[in-house]
Order: structure tokens, then C-alpha cells, then sequence
């Protein structure tokens, strides 16, 4: 909440002063009273009230944020962390956030370093790849609070990130500055695989990532395997890859569109679609829409943030984006930050489904059933949803 000087310190002290100086006052010393008072004076008038301090307001946290390759109107990953930083930004009084929209990779740290030198409080970045960038700038600037965006914080003994993922530093010490915000993908994407393989009526689902290399991706794919074959063992899950090239892969609709009906063309009888490329996954939702086949959102609620295709999501694997950056500012604000990985998985509601809106009658009570039982499961820890992809489908 904004803190703001009301003045009202000051409008008591003035108060007391104004009771102090009009009650009890001495008889003039030339006329003797005729009847002695009987109730003697409330208020000493022999001493005035010292005004009470005005409190001084904090000072506001300059909030920025540096998006992954794409847009802030993406309808997904973007947009949505964006929004939990405008929310953050005003639950603790601060102005809303300004935004750099990263053009090309080769940008990442120049536009992070444009904040600092901007002397902003905190930096919100967005997305796997900067994450390099990100953990360099807050070594390298402790007195700016950084979060990242799906972003696990892994270093050395001396603070810097660790190629081999050795993870020997300890980022709450070395990093104290620096939220890593990451998500179970494996776990919606698990919830999205019991859905598909519920609905499919060929037996025959697929999904397509907007690349393979990068893990959040990957996870999702791999938890919507094992989801389709624990529901159904002679499911088949066709899987495929938009391109290496971070521009086609999260922000190219267009291609995601022309993409997908080449798949659906690929794989005759595939009747769910599950996408996971961000902006260029809205021309995979679309392309599923033209070809009247069922499709599943992902990272948010698709069925609000892509109206275009509401029509076959049926729902969407999410991540609580905007409630992770909006907990972490909040963190910042209250003092109570610490340096590390923070995880967001089904045992803290970090990760779930989107409603179904219009094809809640296609989810039966016993399709409902089969996703209470696997969402309980992987929050006691019965049910594993991190066993990796088979090799041939990451070729």
C-alpha cells in the first residue's frame, strides 16, 4: 500500500495545543475571587504540547522489466509476468513498471544494464534464455533486486553462473539479491496429457513446442507424455518442434499457424492439440480451430487471453505467472526476500488447469476423477512427472 503524509500528526498536535491554551485559565491578579473554584483546571495551562513528528513516507521501489524475445500483448508468457509486475508495483505504492521488449538475444544484458544504469530497484526479467544475463547483472549489482522469470539460480563457489550445473555456490549468500522463479511444467503438462488422452476419440494426441532447447518447454512436452500414456497405454503422442530460432519459435503466429497444419496434415486421425511456443503457439491454437480438433492452452488461461480460439480450447496447462512475480516484489517490499530458486509446483497451487468454460460437459466426472487423483498425486509425491522425454523425440 502507497504510504503517503496525511498530516494528521500535525492536525493532533495542533489539537492539544488549541485544548492546552483554552481551558483553566488564572483570575486577573487585581480582583481577588469571590468563590473558590471547585473542580480544578483539566489541562495544566503552565506548558505547551511539542509537536508530534510528521512520519517521513518510503520511498518508492522503481520497478523495470525486461521481456524474452516476443511482445508484451504475446496473450502468454510475457504478458502475463508484465501483469504480475504491474500488480506487485502497486500493491506497495510504486509506480507502474516500465518495459523493454527484447528485439534479439544479443540484447539481453544491454537491456538489463539500461535499468541499473536508470539506478531502478528492482528488475523483473523474463524467460530462460536471459537468465545468464540476469544472474551476471546481480553479481555484479547488489544493491538492485533482480527476479527472473523461469529462471533457476545456479552458481559457482564465487557467485557466477555454473556451466556444468554443479550448483556448488550458495546463491542465498553469494545472490541474496536475486529471485529465481521456476515452475514443475512437467506437472500441468502431465494434467494436459490426462485431458487429451480422456477426449481423444482416435487415440491419437499431439503437441509441438516452439523449441527444444530450452527446458521449460521441453518439460511440458514431456509431462503431457507421460500424462496421455498413464491414461491411456496405447495412446499415441505425436510430438514436433517449430525451430531452434527463439523469433520463430515464441513469436511467429503466423508460422506457428502454417506449422501446425502441416503436422495435423502429418499425423491423419490427431484430434488434440497441445501447443507450447508462446505467441507463435496462438497460430497453433487457431490452426487446431480451423481443423475442428480440440487444443489446449498453455503458461495461462488461453481461453481468456486468446479469445480468437476459444472455440476448441478446451482448457490450458498453467503456470500462476503473474501470482509468482507479484509475490515476489511483495517479498521485496516487506523485506523478507531471499536469494535462490523459488519453486511453484502442485504442492503450493503454483501449477494447475485452466477452466473449461464451454466443454465443462465433455469433462465427465470420471475424466474429473482421473485429474483430482493425478493432481493429488503429485502432491503427496506418488505420481513422478520428471522422467525425461525418449531420445527419439527430441531429434
Amino acid at each position: 500500500m502507497r504510504i503517503r503524509s496525511t498530516g494528521l500528526g500535525l492536525v493532533a498536535a495542533l489539537a492539544l495545543v488549541v485544548s492546552a491554551c483554552g481551558g483553566g485559565a488564572s483570575p486577573s491578579p487585581s480582583v481577588a475571587p469571590s468563590v473558590a473554584p471547585s473542580v480544578a483546571p483539566s489541562v495544566a495551562p503552565s506548558e505547551a504540547a511539542t509537536p508530534a513528528p510528521t512520519p517521513t513516507p518510503a520511498p518508492k521501489l522503481k520497478v523495470g522489466v525486461v521481456t524474452d524475445v516476443g511482445t508484451l500483448d504475446d496473450k502468454n508468457f510475457n504478458e502475463f509476468s508484465y501483469a504480475g509486475a504491474v500488480k506487485g508495483a502497486a500493491d506497495i505504492g510504486s509506480d507502474k513498471p516500465e518495459a523493454i521488449v527484447t528485439q534479439n538475444t544479443a540484447d539481453y544484458a544491454k537491456n538489463i544494464q539500461s535499468f541499473v544504469d536508470q539506478k531502478y530497484d528492482v528488475i523483473v526479467t523474463i524467460g530462460f534464455a536471459i537468465g545468464n544475463d540476469t544472474a551476471a547483472a546481480a553479481l555484479a549489482n547488489p544493491g538492485v533486486k533482480f527476479i527472473g522469470v523461469d529462471q533457476g539460480v545456479c552458481v559457482d563457489e564465487t557467485g557466477k553462473v555454473d556451466p556444468t550445473y554443479a550448483c556448488k555456490g550458495d546463491p542465498t549468500k553469494l545472490l541474496p539479491n536475486y529471485q529465481g522463479l521456476v515452475f514443475k511444467e512437467d506437472q500441468p503438462g502431465y494434467l494436459a496429457g490426462v485431458v487429451a488422452a480422456s477426449i481423444s476419440k482416435s487415440g491419437i494426441v499431439g503437441t509441438i513446442g516452439g523449441t527444444k532447447t530450452i527446458p521449460p518447454v521441453v518439460r511440458y512436452i514431456q509431462g503431457f507424455y507421460l500424462g496421455a500414456i498413464a491414461t491411456n497405454p496405447n495412446v499415441k503422442v505425436k510430438i514436433g518442434w517449430v525451430s531452434d530460432d527463439l523469433g520463430k519459435a515464441f513469436n511467429d503466429p503466423a508460422g506457428g499457424k502454417l506449422f501446425t497444419q502441416q503436422f495435423i496434415k502429418a499425423n491423419p486421425g490427431l484430434d488434440v492439440m497441445f501447443q507450447v511456443a508462446g505467441k507463435t503457439g496462438n497460430g497453433i491454437l487457431s490452426a487446431a480451430c480451423d481443423a475442428k480438433i480440440y487444443a489446449i492452452g498453455v503458461d495461462v488461461d488461453q481461453h481468456l487471453s486468446y479469445p480468437d480460439a476459444k472455440a476448441c480450447t478446451v482448457t490450458s496447462a498453467e503456470k500462476k505467472l503473474s501470482n509468482a512475480v507479484e509475490q515476489a516484489i511483495q517479498r521485496i517490499a516487506a523485506k523478507t526476500d531471499v536469494g535462490g530458486t523459488i519453486t511453484n509446483d502442485a504442492s503450493n497451487d503454483g501449477v494447475g488447469l485452466a477452466p473449461y468454460y464451454d466443454y465443462a460437459s465433455l469433462i465427465t466426472p470420471e475424466i474429473q476423477a482421473k485429474i483430482d487423483a493425478a493432481l493429488a498425486g503429485m502432491k503427496d509425491g506418488s505420481i513422478k512427472t520428471d522422467t525425461p522425454l525418449p531420445d527419439q523425440y527430441l531429434k
